[in-house]
């Protein structure tokens, strides 16, 4: 194996070492010595390489029970100091002892009030997202969003737990997964109407902005909570798009247009659901539905696809 000057037999194109006579052969690593081969020729066109893999050596007591690994946790890029720290273990000689018997060597408390602050965001926010379902490109955004209000030093006054509440609703909307100001609420501790606050001083001391909800960001998941066959979904989304295009609900939220229009569908059908079922699943108040209902209800008959098959005629349907 014999090697060569860096300049003459290495090449970087787009970051990547290759052999300069087989640029297309793949490397080999040896990561004892830290090189990287040519699998063709084994020319070293890499060396003193470092792995950046965890170290899968242990060096646990097995009778202990306990497992001290020898490096730390992953680096988190959003706390100031990366969260890189040294532990230094219990002395065990001599020499980690003074004169008067005390350790030499301690461990301090390296980690700051404000990253003390970020990580208990961060477990809340996490925390929240796991009792919905929530994917992890949603909870790394509502971090961002949160560590960016805490070193603004935005929102003085207002508690961690609301601002991360609010961080978590602002992530859901803009990564295209709105989830309700109540469902957020069920899973925080804070309330409605708190999390709506922050929201607002939120999108404005941020300069950030959200899509515009429609009915049809909620839709599929209401109608798959509730258990309705796709004939029906589909139909309440006909429903609701339609109202909106004809403007019969002026000024009533999507989710209130959302939950009429599935339950206008749902009274036509053989899967029928009340106001309540509904409500429980949509977060709205029966006379919510009741009201945008009423609105839709004397227009039935331009909502309905033509291709809907009604158990329950138009004329049948309730009239509230």
């Amino acid at each position: 194996m014999e090697y060569y000057s860096y300049e003459a037999l290495m090449r970087h194109e787009a970051n990547k070492v290759i052999c300069y006579a087989h640029p297309d052969a793949p490397l080999v690593e040896d990561y004892r010595a830290g090189d990287q081969v040519c699998s063709e020729c084994g020319l070293v066109v890499g060396d003193r390489v470092i792995d950046v893999g965890s170290e899968w050596r242990t060096f646990s007591n097995e009778k202990s029970g306990v497992d001290p690994s020898r490096v730390g946790g992953p680096e988190n890029p959003l706390l100031n100091g990366s969260d890189l720290s040294t532990m230094i273990g219990p002395g065990t000689g001599a020499a980690s002892f003074d004169a008067f018997g005390a350790s030499k060597y301690q461990n301090r408390r390296t980690m700051s009030s404000s990253d003390r602050a970020l990580i208990n965001a961060f477990r809340e926010i996490s925390g929240m997202a796991d009792r919905i379902n929530l994917p992890k490109n949603i909870v790394d955004r509502a971090n961002k969003l949160f560590k960016k209000v805490h070193d603004g030093k935005i929102l003085k006054g207002r508690s961690n737990d609301a601002i991360a509440s609010a961080c978590l609703y602002i992530a859901c909307r803009q990564e295209g997964v709105p989830r309700t100001f109540k469902e957020i609420c069920a899973i925080s501790k804070i309330s409605k109407k708190e999390i709506g606050r922050c929201f607002k001083l939120l999108l404005k001391a941020l300069e950030t902005s959200v899509e515009l909800i429609t009915t049809g960001d909620f839709m599929s998941r209401f109608c798959s909570n509730l258990g309705l066959p796709n004939m029906v979904q589909r139909a309440a989304t006909y429903i609701a798009k339609k109202a909106v295009e004809l403007d019969i609900v002026p000024g009533r939220s999507p989710i209130s247009v959302t939950a009429a229009a599935i339950y206008m569908a749902s009274q036509a059908s053989e899967a029928k659901r009340t106001q309540k079922e509904i409500g429980d699943i949509a977060g709205a108040a029966d006379v919510t539905i009741r009201q945008a209902y009423k609105l839709m209800y004397p227009h039935a008959g331009k909502l309905f696809p033509e291709d809907f098959k009604f158990a329950t005629p138009i004329d049948q349907l309730p009239t509230m």
